[in-house]
């Protein structure tokens, strides 16, 4: 931050800029950090100094120009958009006042000129960390509850357990009464701390053989609910383990959204699926809002009593938020991937 005098606000800040569209694995060439003037907000217009900001697999998507998803695809030359939370610094009129914080979908920069009605308003006192308000819990609260509909009882099966969302999943599906977890991730060292930390029963590994046997050995009595967030070789092995009557939420797609191929399609079983009274079921946030509150509700008590954790990684400093896209990416991190600004 640059030209900043006390009670004042600075003449400029930086934001990071989409240079072009990634043709195969992200390179540092495709973000460009530039400094610019700090806006002023207009009637219905607020000033946020953002305090931190997310990244997501999603946002490689994004960065194509056609993208299968219901958001709006980055534009080359301008600034990058995603999750963060800040501090109102201006708010002439209107219901928001300095110091108030509020959530909004314009990080990737240090200051943010957002529309009143875009920003939600946050409890400082609710969550231990304001960061947490940042948590994919909502995504991982909705597939498990609406999703997966996991029970009293239930084996349950989370692929990509070692992300933002898996890693919240596993812990709010035993908080509904599974009394068998078992996720899927890519290496050892993550299986290790999903067990160990995060009270996963067992994992299987990609990469370490084929993903329907190594599933079938950690549950032989099959699964009855799947949280999907990769699809491919991992929701087949998942149908196939399938019990009667299991509920399997589709939740997220990575082995497409960070293909470097471009989008891919997965073989299913459809009589296997009817044999079984199985329903495969896709859900997304955007049609569950309300949960939202009723999340970070639940995140408040849970990380407060300690039945909940809320596993991330911090880089620090908005220079590093191209580097936090990429290693999230490579997979270099467990759960959540945040930057403090």
């Amino acid at each position: 931050m640059t030209n900043r005098t006390e009670g004042s606000l600075p003449a400029t800040h930086r934001e990071v800029r989409l240079t072009g569209r990634p043709e195969g694995p992200l390179t540092d060439d495709l973000f460009e950090v530039v400094e610019v003037p700090v806006p002023r907000p207009g009637p219905g217009q607020v000033l946020v100094r953002n305090t931190t900001m997310a990244v997501a697999a999603v946002m490689r998507t994004l960065m194509d120009e056609a993208t299968g998803v219901p958001m709006p695809s980055f534009v080359p030359g301008e600034a990058l958009y995603g999750s963060a939370i800040g501090e109102v610094a201006e708010a002439p009129g209107g219901e928001f006042a300095p110091g108030d914080l509020v959530e909004h979908t314009l990080g990737w920069r240090e200051y943010a000129l957002v529309d009143a009605a875009a920003l939600q308003r946050r409890d400082p006192d609710l969550l231990p960390d304001p960061a947490a308000y940042l948590s994919q819990g909502p995504t991982a609260y909705m597939g498990v509850v609406r999703g997966a509909e996991v029970r009293s009882g239930d084996t349950v099966f989370v692929t990509g357990a070692a992300g933002g969302v898996g890693s919240l999943a596993g812990q709010i599906a035993r908080l509904r009464g599974a009394v068998r977890i078992i996720g899927s991730t890519g290496s050892q060292r993550k299986a290790d701390r999903l067990v160990k930390e995060l009270g996963y029963d067992a994992v299987v590994i990609r990469g370490a053989g084929p993903i329907e046997e190594q599933l079938r050995a950690a549950a032989p009595d099959g699964v009855d609910a799947v949280f999907d967030n990769v699809g491919g070789e991992q929701l087949q092995a998942a149908i196939a383990l399938a019990n009667r009557g299991a509920r399997i939420a589709l939740v997220g797609a990575l082995s497409a959204q960070l293909s470097d191929s471009g989008a891919r399609t997965t073989e299913i079983d459809t009589l296997s699926l009817l044999a079984r009274s199985v329903t495969l079921r896709g859900v997304a946030l955007y049609d569950h809002l309300e949960l939202i509150n009723e999340w970070n509700e639940e995140f408040g008590r849970g990380l407060k009593e300690g039945t909940l954790t809320f596993p991330h990684a911090r880089l620090h400093g908005i220079e590093e938020a191209p580097r936090a896209l990429q290693e999230l990416i490579a997979g270099r991190h467990l759960g959540a991937v945040l930057v403090e600004l």
